[in-house]
């Protein structure tokens, strides 16, 4: 993904003013934020040197020249570390196009039979998921691309009515890509899941373009049920140490809530129908 160093050091460089980091303004200025001047002086490097890292030609870039780069700009941890990732591809050798999910995590999902839950690989495409999560979200006798989260929310025209906070889900999918898009720029199936949004939904060009990176490891997902209505879940992504690339995802309704009694006739009604 040719340019993403620099277009996510000039994004950030915009939206810091010079005031706040003690910098004269000058009066107008033709762009926003500081300039690459600036930043290479606040840093402590070369104007030269900054420019050759903003144009990805600084392959041997120091980790304290990238602390102090991150430290300028305010990066946060996972900025930071997007940062270190893109500034220093690695590469990370064959991995198996699909990863398989262990017969004890399947076990696992099928355990929590009061939250939805599922698995996550690192293009966001469900790989397992237990009873209640296929209740909500309706993955058996799906395929792989229509479980893929990036696609259901920019390609489905239901997503919008589904996700009655679309904007955020949108946004919040786009930043998270772009963080696995950075540490694995080695991932040609990644590279082309980018490559199709970005040809099909003029959102995700929009927001792809924002360079916005953020880990979803916790928060609030509501979701409007066409049977059981609206849902509210709590939710906590839990990286599975023995399988790297893959994440599993909890759905915590609150205990006694609207949405855990709704999930539960959900559950009911699910059950009844398999049998």
């Amino acid at each position: 993904m040719d340019g993403d160093l620099g277009d996510f050091l000039r994004t950030r460089r915009a939206r810091i003013q010079p005031e706040e980091v003690g910098l004269p303004s000058h009066g107008r200025r033709r762009v926003p934020g500081l300039r690459r001047e600036e930043v290479a002086q606040l840093a402590g490097v070369s104007v030269d040197y900054y420019i050759r890292l903003e144009q990805g030609r600084g392959p041997s870039v120091s980790d304290a020249v990238l602390d102090a780069v991150a430290r300028v700009l305010r990066l946060d941890e996972t900025e930071h570390a997007y940062l270190h990732a893109v500034a220093r591809p690695r590469k990370q050798g064959a991995r198996p196009a699909a990863p398989r999910v262990r017969a004890g995590i399947q076990l696992l999902l099928d355990s929590m039979d009061h939250t939805p839950a599922f698995v996550l690989d690192r293009r966001m495409t469900v790989l397992a998921w237990n009873a209640l999560a296929d209740a909500v979200f309706g993955y058996s006798g799906t395929t792989a691309e229509a479980r893929s989260i990036p696609r259901q929310v920019f390609l489905d025209p239901a997503a919008h009515d589904f996700y009655p906070e679309w904007q955020a889900v949108a946004a919040q999918s786009v930043a998270h890509l772009r963080v696995q898009a950075g540490h694995h720029q080695d991932d040609r199936q990644l590279t082309a899941l980018v490559g199709e949004l970005s040809l099909k939904s003029e959102d995700f060009r929009r927001l792809w373009a924002d360079h916005q990176v953020r880990e979803c490891a916790y928060g609030v997902k509501r979701v409007q049920h066409p049977v059981a209505g609206r849902l509210v879940f709590p939710y906590e992504s839990l990286t599975l140490p023995s399988d790297g690339d893959l994440t599993l995802l909890v759905y915590t309704p609150e205990p006694g809530s609207e949405t855990a009694e709704r999930l539960a006739l959900l559950g009911s009604w699910a059950s009844a129908e398999v049998r």
